[in-house]
């Protein structure tokens, strides 16, 4: 017999609900209106907050469908569709064409919405630095190899 524990042995449900409850805790803080508002603040840009999340994900993950987005975002096609219109306004994002797919639109970021980003990034770097200022070194490395592979296995089948 194995010494080596399978994961599935070591979860019990106690310990399942209280990653379930820690992730809740994560999201709810990432979804709130406030904290974008503050990045924006702090990122010196002037942003409407419902347009802050679609231009950082078109610059993370663009070229992006539009329906892949909506679906990201949790909003309806037609909402994320006049959201990326507004962006395309403000020159901060473009529609274009799908290489792999012509019936597909794909959202990509232009070099207006590129500089917006870097300056989203360094907000977002300082607010981190500033939760991890009294966290050891191989902690946060260990707390970003685990989240990866939990991301990674959570995305998966998605």
């Amino acid at each position: 017999m194995s010494s080596r524990k399978n994961v599935q042995n070591t979860l019990d449900s106690a310990s399942l609900r209280e990653l379930h409850g820690a992730l809740i805790d994560i999201v709810s803080v990432m979804n709130r209106p406030q904290r974008d508002e503050e990045m924006v603040r702090q990122a010196g840009i002037a942003l409407d907050r419902a347009l802050f999340p679609l231009l950082v994900m078109i610059e993370r993950l663009g070229p992006i469908g539009i329906v892949d987005l909506a679906d990201r975002v949790g909003r309806d096609y037609t909402t994320v569709s006049r959201q990326v219109s507004k962006l395309e306004e403000l020159g901060l994002a473009e529609r274009r064409e799908s290489a792999a797919d012509r019936r597909v639109r794909e959202a990509v970021v232009t070099a207006q919405g590129k500089v917006m980003t870097d300056k989203v990034d360094a907000a977002r770097e300082k607010m981190a630095r500033e939760i991890f200022a009294g966290w050891d070194a191989g902690d946060v490395t260990d707390l970003i190899r685990l989240m990866r592979r939990f991301a990674t296995a959570v995305t998966r089948d998605s």
